[in-house]
C-alpha cells in the first residue's frame, strides 16, 4: 500500500522560507514523477498545480512560482522536497504532493501573513 505523508507547513510572515517533505511508502520513489499541488482557502479554488520533479530530475514550475520555489528529490530517502522561497500572502494554500500521477497525500497547510 503506497502511502505519502507531506509535512513542513506552518505561518511564516511575507518574505519568509519554508521546506515541505513528502515522503512516500510502499513504493519506489525512483520510479516515480513527483508533483507539488496546492488548493486556497475558498470554496471555488481550484487545486492548483505548483511543480514537478520527473524521474530524470527535470523540473518545471508554474510561472507564479518559478524563482521563488525549488522541487528535489532525494530517492535515498524516498522524499521529495519543496523550498519556498520569498513567501507571499497568495501562497497561502494546502500544498498536497502527488506522486506518480496516481497517489495523493493529505496535504500540509502554508499561511503567509503579517
Amino acid at each position: 500500500q503506497v502511502q505519502v505523508v507531506e509535512s513542513g507547513g506552518g505561518l511564516v510572515q511575507p518574505g519568509e522560507s519554508l521546506r515541505l517533505s513528502c515522503i512516500t511508502s510502499g513504493t519506489t520513489l525512483s520510479w516515480h514523477a513527483v508533483g507539488w499541488y496546492r488548493q486556497a482557502p475558498g470554496k471555488q479554488k481550484q487545486r492548483e498545480w505548483v511543480a514537478t520533479i520527473d524521474t530524470d530530475n527535470n523540473t518545471n514550475y508554474a510561472e507564479s512560482v518559478k524563482g521563488r520555489f525549488t522541487i528535489s528529490r532525494d530517492n535515498a530517502k524516498n522524499t521529495v522536497y519543496l523550498r519556498l522561497n520569498s513567501l507571499k500572502p497568495e501562497d497561502t494554500a494546502v500544498y498536497y504532493c502527488n506522486v506518480g500521477f496516481d497517489y495523493w497525500g493529505q496535504g500540509t497547510q502554508v499561511t503567509v501573513s503579517s
